[in-house]
């Protein structure tokens, strides 16, 4: 891939194209994936945890899914520990051997400056965060992003849950490219507080990010139940990419990442299997310039 090369819209499995994209091509991969239905998916089903670098202890006898250590990523050792995380849900096993491989194909699909935003709910982002220290590292953790907002209906039984986990990891925690000053700043919360040029000038969005869903009645809405509003991906896209970087979404539903790419000049590549999803992407990207729609 490179400049000459068009964006692309591809309706495929994504795990059918993620091999054929060349390594360390993207500067962000921002990921929101179906959360955990309990669907039947066929899918690879190799799970790791990465090992301290100078733990040599073999797995504890009778730990459950314990079977040695094997060399991953940039020749760390993994101890293999599914079945101590299915003893804590047994949905695990279904959801994560869906995404897991995925998961693998972004760390090798990142650029050695680049950054992995992954959109899940509470029900598995506590699960997600262990397989990402594993996969990329824990030294490759950046943040844990709350989105909340404040729509639809409240529980009586107990505090409604309102939010959504962004994770945030970077494939080399000494290069990645994070430039906050490029962020659309927000109000404060209590202008009183702070001097008049503050309040103008407004402050830097922290790991808290409070934004409404997208409404259904506004510019915005293309009818895809999952839609994610622009306001979030564009602050994603101004801090971790550049003008003219590429930009991966492989669950890509409605668009947004690669409508807020273009607005803001970046390259992207989407990809989803879902044809309703491809329909409305048709449908968004009829005036972007050289978008190229694909069929693998």
């Amino acid at each position: 891939m490179s400049f000459d090369e068009p964006d692309r819209i591809i309706h495929a499995d994504n795990l059918a194209v993620l091999p054929t994209l060349p390594d360390g091509r993207f500067t962000l991969i921002y990921l929101d994936p179906p959360f955990n239905t309990g669907r039947a998916q066929s899918r690879q089903s190799t799970r790791h945890v990465r090992l301290a670098e100078t733990d040599d202890a073999e797995p504890a006898p009778g730990s459950v899914g314990a079977v040695g250590t094997i060399t991953g990523f940039a020749g760390k050792r993994y101890e293999r520990i599914r079945g101590d995380l299915l003893r804590y849900d047994d949905r695990f096993d279904d959801y994560w051997g869906f995404l897991e491989p995925r998961l693998v194909e972004a760390w090798r699909l990142l650029a050695d400056d680049g950054t992995l935003y992954l959109h899940l709910d509470y029900r598995e982002a506590h699960y997600a965060k262990v397989l990402l220290d594993a996969l990329f590292g824990r030294e490759c953790f950046l943040n844990e992003l709350i989105w909340a907002y404040d729509y639809g209906a409240k529980a009586k039984r107990k505090w409604p849950t309102k939010h959504d986990t962004i994770l945030v990891y970077v494939k080399n925690p000494a290069a990645y490219w994070f430039d906050s000053t490029a962020v659309d700043r927000e109000p404060y919360m209590a202008p009183g507080l702070v001097t008049p040029e503050k309040a103008v000038l407004g402050k830097l969005p922290t790991d808290v990010w409070w934004h409404t869903i997208v409404s259904p009645t506004g510019r915005e809405k293309t009818g895809y139940p999952t839609q994610k509003p622009e306001g979030i991906l564009r602050r994603i896209v101004q801090a971790s990419t550049r003008e003219g970087d590429w930009v991966l979404d492989f669950f890509a539903g409605s668009g947004t990442t690669g409508a807020v790419a273009a607005t803001l000049g970046r390259r992207f590549v989407l990809v989803d299997e879902n044809p309703e999803a491809i329909a409305v992407m048709k449908g968004r990207f009829t005036d972007v310039a050289g978008v190229v729609f694909e069929q693998a």
